[in-house]
């Protein structure tokens, strides 16, 4: 047992050496908190205290990945990146971040990046038989940057949602309201750095 602890308080000092010096004050803080109280005994304390630094770096990790997601468009604003992975989140829907923009006449858009999803698999169904969604004219099949994906879109609606598949675990989407063509949803989507987001979110 003493082993086992004394090898995660390890593992736990490597990660920090990933992190900056302002982080890795406050996670080394509590890592020689976490040994202290071991070594003293108090192993309640110990094993909450090592829970508190593993949190700190998870946030920074988190932190660093909501950095994916592109600045406003002119003419519009953005609210702060949002991340729901971790707990019964992650178990339901995998890693999934989003932000929302709007314009001044409020049109929204919405970006939301998605690693291990359940929804991957009736994606790849759909795109894989594109009578699927020639069964349904508010779908139609949508490549950008050389991944599949499809918009959907009811005429005469002000609404439109695209969603692309990166790779095999990444799901991509873009969802518009207020719009009057697809064009600030597609703009959108294309300032996304693909490559940079498969590598952070599937690695």
């Amino acid at each position: 047992m003493h082993a086992r602890i004394t090898g995660t308080l390890a593992l736990a000092a490597g990660l920090v050496l990933t992190l900056n010096t302002a982080c890795a004050d406050e996670v080394t803080d509590q890592l020689d908190a976490a040994k202290q109280a071991y070594e003293a005994g108090e192993l309640r304390t110990a094993a909450e205290t090592l829970n508190g630094a593993v949190e700190a770096i998870r946030a920074r990790i988190t932190a660093g990945l909501l950095t994916l997601f592109p600045p406003p468009l002119e003419g519009w604003v953005a609210d702060e990146a949002q991340s729901q992975s971790g707990g019964l989140a992650s178990m339901l829907t995998g890693t999934h971040l989003s932000r929302r923009y709007v314009r001044e006449d409020n049109a929204e858009v919405t970006l939301t990046l998605m690693a291990d999803s359940p929804m991957m698999p009736m994606l790849t169904m759909a795109i894989s038989m594109p009578f699927m969604m020639q069964a349904n004219e508010d779908l139609k099949s949508f490549s950008l940057k050389g991944e599949r994906g499809m918009m959907e879109h009811t005429p005469g609606s002000e609404t439109y949602k695209i969603t692309l598949m990166v790779g095999n675990r990444l799901l991509v989407q873009g969802e518009g309201s207020g719009l009057t063509d697809a064009v600030p949803l597609e703009q959108y989507l294309n300032a996304l750095d693909l490559e940079a987001i498969q590598n952070a979110l599937t690695d």
